[in-house]
């Protein structure tokens, strides 16, 4: 078993330079000489190493970087290696130490030419069967995959394959496969990997954002999206960056929010989708306050082809919904990948929770156009339609689920079905060419904010403030063919004192549901009680098999018929992330980050 450790996380990736600011003191460095004032004692008087500390003189690495990226690692340190942030030292002391490393370097050495492994192929042939191209496969948002090499009878010989460690613990990315590379991604950080062996090909990074709040301050990023030979990425600070899928080189950077005086918590986590030859993303904040947005963009410049509100204003449709004070921060933010219709050209957005989100006092009536899904013209961002699932919402019920498209036959005819199982309890189905409700039913044993959805599809409220508020949430489900189920994880919160979770008493539980009655047809429990921030997707494939990440750890897969487990390997950290799978020299494999990893499996 090969498993791969790359370089350190930060642009340097060298050990030595770990060892170098592990012998930094925090104190003013004089700028004649810091390099021999504070590091010759491990690294030499030359910068050639002593038995305390490797060279850092003629180093290739550090010779390929600019004095602004030896300083900005020096600023932001690197924790997980155990090197501490220096930005308490003065702007002029980390200049002068990341010049004289340049001096050691730049001034003494030609940087090697590129390897032939650097040099990949610059034109991309078209996607291949075994490709994962988008966060969920493909545009439906159903994370159900042709591929069966891998199959119930023999998937108890799958083995780990590589491991790729990142800096970041709580890895919530999907990686995407084509053309032999994953691309991955951490907290404004983007890795392109061999996918036969996990070995880094290139990198890309940039210092995290200051004055982030919520998940966006967490560093969370869920994947990049891709157009022939660009990546596109969304960084903390909600902008919009191209990169050369060859070498990870910056082609732009685009604010996405427009340019306002007003003070919008504007946050990125979410992976672009590629819809017409334009980049679609959304924003996150809504807890914080903003108005939230759905935008497309061109793959070329960057410049914004479309923008669709999600907050109404004085004037506009939907504002006699907000019957206190003008929704300036009405949050509705738009996080959660979106799915796409080719045939009616339909893209499907999920939206969050109206702001303040607990605090209603100023916000009477439905609140849209938050806690809704919304059908929109992909080529111009008009509205469709929407469905709002949870009107005026007071406990934080997110309505970012995915939203899933099923052609399928239901209730006897051929159907255009949208599938979504809310944070509010309720599993729909939805028609999607108009939005109409076929079926709405609790998929928890406990739901008492509403007794019901009546015919009209809202919601028969008994106490907006009841259990649940999170019976779901944003990672991946499925719909497979292969059995007309439904699969999701479903959290169980009400089953005790009323505190929410994680308490002992709350319980995850994989699910598969009968869409046609919402019925539960099988279950399976998660070990041990349940915890925040642990949601990990589902994976059905036609080798007719469920992959799961088991929340408190674990990575498992089970017969998609009854739900008994057929292989499980044992990871050891919660799990945050959803499995994809794809082929590679005609063999099937399957990825998931769980913790601080991407683990590879394969036969």
């Amino acid at each position: 078993m090969l498993i791969p450790i790359p370089p350190p996380i930060r642009v340097l990736g060298s050990p030595g330079l770990l060892l170098l600011f592990l012998c930094l003191a925090p104190q003013p460095m004089l700028a004649q000489q810091p390099f021999a004032t504070h590091c010759a004692g491990c690294h030499g008087g030359d910068g050639r190493g002593t038995a305390k500390g490797p060279g850092l003189a003629m180093n290739p690495r550090i010779a390929v970087q600019s004095a602004e990226q030896l300083r900005a690692y020096l600023q932001r340190g690197n924790l997980s290696a155990g090197m501490p942030s220096f930005a308490d030292l003065s702007p002029a002391d980390l200049q002068a130490l990341a010049r004289h490393l340049l001096r050691l370097n730049v001034e003494t050495i030609v940087p090697p030419a590129p390897a032939a492994d650097a040099a990949r192929k610059t034109t991309w042939g078209p996607p291949q069967p075994g490709d994962w191209r988008s966060y969920n496969g493909d545009d439906s948002a159903n994370r159900y995959s042709p591929l069966k090499q891998i199959t119930t009878a023999n998937v108890q010989s799958l083995k780990l394959k590589w491991v790729f460690p990142l800096q970041y613990f709580g890895l919530e990315v999907t990686p995407l496969a084509a053309d032999g590379v994953l691309y991955v991604t951490g907290p404004n950080q983007v890795y392109a990997l061999d996918a036969l062996t996990g070995n880094p090909l290139w990198s890309y990074s940039r210092p995290l954002s200051p004055g982030m709040v919520g998940d966006a301050r967490l560093g969370t990023n869920r994947g990049v999206a891709l157009l022939e030979g660009r990546l596109f990425f969304v960084t903390d600070n909600a902008h919009l960056l191209a990169l050369d899928r060859a070498t990870g080189q910056l082609l732009w950077d685009s604010p996405m929010a427009p340019a306002s005086d007003e003070k919008h918590h504007y946050g990125g986590t979410i992976v672009p989708l590629i819809v017409n030859g334009t980049v679609i993303a959304g924003v996150a904040g809504g807890d914080e306050g903003i108005r939230g947005f759905v935008a497309a963009f061109r793959p070329d410049t960057g410049a914004l082809v479309w923008r669709h509100w999600t907050i109404p204003r004085r004037g506009e449709p939907g504002i006699e919904t907000w019957q206190g004070k003008e929704p300036l921060y009405g949050g509705g933010s738009t996080w959660l990948t979106g799915s796409y219709d080719k045939a009616s050209d339909t893209l499907y957005w999920a939206t969050g929770n109206p702001w303040p989100d607990g605090d209603d006092r100023d916000r009477p009536g439905d609140n849209l156009y938050t806690n809704c899904v919304l059908a929109l013209d992909a080529t111009t961002g008009a509205l469709k339609w929407h469905y709002q699932f949870t009107p005026h919402d007071v406990k934080d019920r997110d309505a970012t689920e995915p939203n899933v498209l099923v052609d399928t036959v239901y209730q006897g005819k051929p159907s255009k079905l949208l599938l979504h199982a809310d944070r509010n309890g309720f599993f729909y189905v939805l028609d999607r060419t108009n939005g109409k409700v076929l079926l709405a039913k609790p998929f928890l044993r406990r739901v008492d904010w509403a007794s019901s959805i009546d015919a009209q599809g809202r919601p028969v409220v008994v106490d907006p403030r009841g259990c649940p508020s999170d019976a779901a949430n944003w990672d991946s489900t499925a719909f497979s063919p292969l059995t007309g189920l439904y699969y999701l994880i479903a959290l169980e919160e009400c089953t005790g004192k009323p505190t929410g979770y994680p308490d002992q008493t709350g319980q995850r539980y994989l699910r598969a549901l009968n869409i046609e009655t919402g019925a539960i047809v099988w279950e399976l429990p998660q070990p041990g009680a349940a915890r925040a921030k642990t949601w990990t997707g589902v994976l059905a494939t036609a080798g007719g098999l469920l992959f799961y990440g088991r929340p408190n750890g674990g990575f498992a897969a089970v017969d998609q018929r009854n739900g008994n487990t057929l292989w499980n390997f044992p990871t050891n950290v919660r799990m945050k992330a959803s499995p994809m799978t794809f082929t590679v020299g005609g063999k099937q494999y399957v990825a998931v980050a769980a913790g601080p990893n991407i683990l590879c499996f394969g036969l």
